[in-house]
């Protein structure tokens, strides 16, 4: 693979790319009628790859996609081939669509409350006279959940129940409200299932061209929990932890572990990896973040937070923690800056954990204006994360532009989540600071957030940035680099310097040598940044520039 040139500015392009970048309409134009005064062919097509200069290919696709930008139907089928690196902020259970939810709750014998549109549990089982096969009994009121999938009506109320689809804000219920409320009404499916949905997370992400996933998601702390409950909150944080392990927190590391293996184990079966009939989704690497739920009382989120460094410190699939649930919630307010000083306590024992925090996912008028000012440099400063979800407050905060410089200089990437950020809080277009984040160098990459609940894919989120805010292919090509370099996968990074995509480092100058071969079987990060690069390098060459007289 031929190094690229810079794509980071257009200023920095060869005068020749320029004048084509800017000249493709005219020059197509008069291409086209050059060729039809010959009785040549409609379609013109560039040289063949092996006499282009170098970067034309990347050209060509960026040209490929400003064509596509007026269309919203090219411009999907544009990025859905478009490597894309990895979705780094994705929660599990919001990841998986309302259809698959509804056939684990037949498997699982559930009832449906039909007045709440919520599984329920049943009260015994029987057996269908005709299949013989159990069937739930449920509560007055309730039905079997397999009723939905003979009933349309309820099938659809469910769907809509547990999604944001066909949804329209009314008062006293906004898009915030709709969409936190969906978790509880897919709740009580079997933990068994969890493998299931890593699969057809997996699966969806093989489709587009994306190759790595950081999930978040919550195993079983109930012991934890108690344990932290018996002990008593202690804002003595040694001590607290003291009294967490003598009560055998430790005993419940090596139950999540096995969760997680688990989890992988169900995927891998049902994608077949490591056989011949392996599925494309075997070539998304997976990895988890450790999720802890901020609003609940300290001593329930300090036990679990330790809980996190402690798995996350034992298993390498678990590659750090971030702390969920509503931002605006009472007690995720009340009780922030002692969460951040949490974090900055454990932090300093398990310092290889890495940390990403939700933070500023709020947005004027949701919480008093006070709540705006230190989200994000809490989490920064004292919580020691170094990527931030969200971040849409980051103007509210205090001194912004001090802390955009701060982000900057110590590359703290923010994951950006626009329909998430749309539906959840309001804030799109003009109001949402992804170009704040851009102007100030602060590195960011796209993500999907809940895609199931929010009805998307990453593909979406990428025709977003285009057709909101003028992304061009350079921009698109820069998030999924970031989002490989700012993952938590271990070892060295490709690029000789963090946030800039010139040059590779030493080792890797000349990528067929053997200093390189050896450097990327240190770094498992290296070879999934250089597996992205090889992925653009196919993408690119794919690109055929053809004069449609239909896209003029």
């Amino acid at each position: 693979m031929t190094k690229p040139y810079d794509p980071d500015d257009f200023k920095t392009f060869p005068e020749w790319i320029r004048q084509r970048h800017r000249l493709a309409g005219v020059c197509a134009a008069v291409a086209a009628i050059a060729i039809l005064l010959t009785g040549g062919a409609l379609f013109l097509r560039y040289p063949s790859p092996n006499r282009m200069r170098v970067g034309e290919n990347e050209v060509r696709a960026s040209a490929n996609l400003d064509r596509a930008a007026s269309n919203p139907l090219k411009l999907r089928a544009f990025l859905e081939q478009m490597p894309k690196g990895g979705d780094l902020h994705m929660h599990l259970s919001g990841a998986v669509y309302a259809e698959t939810f509804l056939q684990d709750a037949v498997e699982d014998n559930l009832c449906v409350d039909p007045l709440n549109f919520s599984f329920a549990k049943n009260t015994g089982l029987t057996k269908d006279p005709k299949s013989q096969q159990p069937q739930p009994v449920c509560a007055t009121g309730q039905e079997p959940a397999a009723d939905a999938l003979k009933n349309q009506k309820l099938y659809d109320a469910l769907v809509d129940a547990f999604s944001m689809r066909t949804f329209v804000p009314k008062s006293g219920v906004d898009g915030h409200d709709q969409f936190f409320a969906t978790f509880a009404r897919f709740g009580g499916l079997a933990k068994s299932h969890a493998g299931e949905w890593v699969d057809e997370v997996a699966t969806r992400a093989a489709s587009q061209n994306e190759q790595y996933l950081e999930i978040m998601n919550t195993p079983d702390f109930s012991e934890a929990a108690k344990a932290g409950y018996a002990a008593g909150w202690n804002p003595d944080l040694p001590a607290m932890r003291d009294a967490l392990l003598a009560k055998g927190l430790k005993d419940e590391v090596a139950e999540n572990v096995a969760e997680f293996n688990a989890m992988d184990a169900t995927r891998n079966q049902r994608e077949h990896c490591g056989t011949p009939q392996a599925l494309p989704a075997c070539a998304v690497t997976v990895r988890y973040l450790y999720q802890v739920l901020r609003g609940f009382p300290p001593q329930q989120v300090f036990a679990q937070t330790l809980l996190g460094f402690e798995v996350a410190s034992a298993d390498p699939e678990v590659v750090g923690i971030n702390f969920v649930m509503p931002e605006d919630g009472y007690l995720a307010m009340s009780q922030y800056h002692e969460q951040m000083l949490m974090l900055d306590y454990l932090h300093s024992l398990y310092p290889n954990v890495h940390i990403s925090l939700h933070a500023g996912e709020l947005a004027y008028e949701m919480v008093p204006p006070d709540g705006l000012k230190f989200h994000i440099r809490e989490a920064v400063e004292l919580g020691h994360a170094e990527r931030i979800g969200h971040g849409v407050d980051i103007m509210y905060e205090n001194d912004p532009q001090q802390l955009l410089q701060e982000m900057a200089a110590k590359h703290t990437m923010v994951e950006i989540n626009l329909t998430s950020n749309d539906v959840i809080l309001g804030v799109t277009g003009a109001e949402h600071p992804l170009p704040i984040y851009l102007k100030a160098h602060v590195p960011i990459a796209l993500s999907t957030d809940d895609e199931g609940v929010s009805r998307i894919d990453l593909t979406h989120e990428y025709e977003r940035a285009v057709e909101e805010f003028g992304f061009n292919y350079s921009d698109l090509k820069r998030s999924a680099r970031t989002s490989i370099e700012h993952s938590f996968l271990p070892g060295a990074d490709l690029w000789a310097k963090p946030d800039k995509f010139k040059q590779f480092v030493s080792a890797c100058s000349d990528e067929s040598s053997k200093d390189c071969a050896d450097f990327l079987s240190s770094s498992e990060k290296a070879r999934q940044e250089m597996e992205l690069e090889r992925r653009f390098s196919v993408f690119e060459a794919s690109q055929v520039y053809v004069v449609d007289p239909a896209l003029r």
